[in-house]
Formats: structure tokens, sequence, C-alpha cells
């Protein structure tokens, strides 16, 4: 009976929801660091030949892990944890929203990115591992290039702002309540 208690009152995500989490998070702040990295050298130099490819192609990855992400939400719908009842409201909203924006942002930011790379005049297009090339479906243009590059780095900082929000958050109420109902932390681990 305690052991029922105790799930009923810290319930813990899906296994396949908190893998998927982790390998998210790893990948993401994986691909906005090698983002900052590059833009900041030459488009000659071998280290940019590099990690370019390797920054699209990882972003892809990010945004079919965000659709497999909210499959599964849905899948699991009916067992993901409540948010604990002795957060306050404002908590609540910001955590509700912090996490809305960051499934977005990981399904928005790699389309703009896509955008950006498929619409560059010059572009070498957008690899994904074994594939070569993903086929690119927009006009070549400098206008939209400029547009769609401008939105993918705006909407990177916003996911980048949302990931330390949400971090902080969760430190939060570890550290307040460590063990209690707002401990949010043990859900995903």
């Amino acid at each position: 009976m305690a052991a029922t208690l105790r799930r009923r009152s810290s319930p813990k995500y899906p296994m396949s929801i908190r893998i998927l989490h982790w390998l998210r998070a790893i990948l993401v702040l994986g691909v906005i660091a090698c983002g900052w990295h590059m833009t900041g050298r030459d488009e000659f130099d071998p280290i940019a030949g590099i990690l370019y490819p390797n920054h699209k192609q990882f972003g892809i990855l990010v945004w079919l892990l965000a659709l497999v992400h909210l499959t599964l939400r849905w899948r699991y719908r009916a067992v993901l944890p409540h948010e604990p009842a002795a957060m306050k409201a404002g908590e609540k909203w910001l955590s509700h929203g912090t996490h809305r924006l960051i499934i977005a942002l990981t399904l928005l930011t790699p389309l703009l990115g896509y955008a950006m790379s498929s619409s560059i005049p010059d572009g070498d297009g957008v690899p994904f591992f074994f594939i070569t090339h993903v086929p690119e479906i927009l006009p070549k243009s400098d206008a939209a290039f400029a547009l769609f590059q401008a939105l993918h780095k705006y909407s990177a900082y916003l996911l980048l702002a949302c990931i330390v929000l949400h971090v902080a958050g969760t430190l939060k109420h570890r550290l307040e309540d460590k063990g209690g109902e707002t401990d949010v932390l043990p859900r995903m681990l």
C-alpha cells in the first residue's frame, strides 16, 4: 500500500519519455553550441566545413525527435504525471508555458534552419547522415535566406532561454523542496 501511495504522489514519466528527454537535451545544447562555434569562423575554415553539415544533420535529428516526443506524450497522455498540487498558480503557468515553448521551438528552430539552408543561393544542401541531401523545396533567394537566418538565430536564442528557465525552475524546486511534492526532478530520472 505504501508503494502505491508513493507512486501516486511521486510518479515518474514512462522510461521512453525520460530517455528521450535527456537525449534531446544533449542534442539541443550540442547543436546550439555548434551553431555558436561555427558562425564565428570563416566559411573556408576546415573546422567550419565539419561543423556546418553536422549542425544541419543533428538539427534535423532534433526535429525528428521532437515529433517522436509529441507522439509519445499523446500515447501516454493518460499516465503522464500532473503538476504538483502544491505548486503555485504562477509557477504552473510558467512551467506549462515554458514546456510548450520548448516543444514548439524544437520543432520550429530546425525548420527555420532548413529553410535558411534551402533558400541560400549558393548553398551546398542539407545533409542527413546517410542521406546525401534532404530535398530543398524553397526557391533560392538572398532575401529569404536573410529572413530565415534571423528567425533561426532568434528562435535558437529563445529556445536556449527557455531551457535555462526550465533548468532554473527544476533546481529551485529541488533545492527548496527536496523529496517534497514540488521536487519534480525525480519524475524525469
